[in-house]
């Protein structure tokens, strides 16, 4: 299968300049233009830190607006009928998970069974601690939050979930997402308790920011080992990461084992109107 073409929506910034309507416009373009998908970042609030972003200097100034990826990503379903509505990274921890669960199966079921959640436990620690999440704890909250996610839209009937961090008795949460199961990607280093994750409750994986094509390549065959080991189809793992400025990783990220490469507007000159070309130009670098 080729590997599916995802356009990071700028919906942060100043690139709408007040106009936020233009981000669905463009989310319209990319779907005429061919592309599979959209992915949209995730910050709640920012604080004055971010010398402490992980990939070095923080792009944006800290006061520039960041619309709610889950509302922005409804309001693309309205107005789009076959993109993949995917988050990367959504910070899981700072959503009560019986809130994301019900917020995600609704966006699901509205736009016809097309979300992709990519999830991590963020990098900002006022962040995380501004929605009451202990900064030791990120990592747990983010594993029991999906797994509370997973009980309550597989669920049959009453669900009862007992975990560190989340638990409850006899709760519903419908209408259940139309996709069963409805595709995680967990973002991050694989570390062991990512690695799980991953296996046990993921579709696939996120590299992190930074990670280089021998990263993706080597973490991409650990995973679909682990797949094996775990009795699940190695082949329906998804690794999804960005390319480079000038596209020349597309080739070596797709025979690495990547399978949903995230581009951007720059990487169209900024305009709307060359996302076609865009798409013939990684679709040729792309393996057959």
């Amino acid at each position: 299968m080729p590997a599916r073409i995802h356009l990071t929506l700028p919906s942060f910034g100043g690139w709408a300049d007040g106009d936020w309507g233009r981000v669905l416009d463009l989310a319209r373009a990319a779907e005429a233009a061919g592309m599979d998908g959209v992915v949209v970042p995730d910050h709640v609030a920012i604080g004055p830190r971010t010398d402490r972003y992980p990939a070095g200097p923080f792009p944006l100034p800290v006061d520039a607006p960041w619309l709610d990826p889950l509302t922005m990503l409804t309001a693309v379903a309205a107005v789009t009928e076959r993109l993949r509505l995917g988050t990367g990274v959504l910070i899981g921890p700072a959503r009560p998970p019986v809130v994301l669960a019900k917020t995600v199966a609704t966006l699901d079921v509205l736009s016809g069974g097309r979300v992709d959640l990519g999830v991590g436990t963020g990098w900002q620690r006022e962040e995380l601690e501004a929605a009451g999440i202990p900064w030791a704890e990120r990592g747990q909250r983010l594993t029991d939050g999906i797994t509370a996610c997973r009980a309550l839209w597989e669920g049959d009937g009453p669900v009862t979930v007992d975990l560190p961090t989340v638990a409850f008795t006899e709760l519903r949460s419908a209408p259940a997402p139309l996709q069963r199961p409805l595709p995680v990607l967990f973002s991050g280093t694989l570390h062991a308790r990512n690695r799980h994750r991953i296996v046990e409750l993921g579709d696939g994986w996120i590299p992190i920011m930074g990670a280089t094509v021998a990263d993706v390549r080597a973490g991409a065959a650990e995973l679909r080992t682990a797949f094996s080991a775990a009795g699940r189809d190695p082949d329906a793992l998804r690794v999804r990461a960005p390319v480079d400025a000038d596209l020349a990783s597309v080739t070596d990220l797709v025979a690495a084992g990547v399978t949903d490469l995230v581009v951007n507007l720059r990487h169209a000159g900024g305009d709307p109107g060359r996302l076609p070309d865009l798409v013939s130009q990684v679709q040729a670098l792309s393996p057959a």
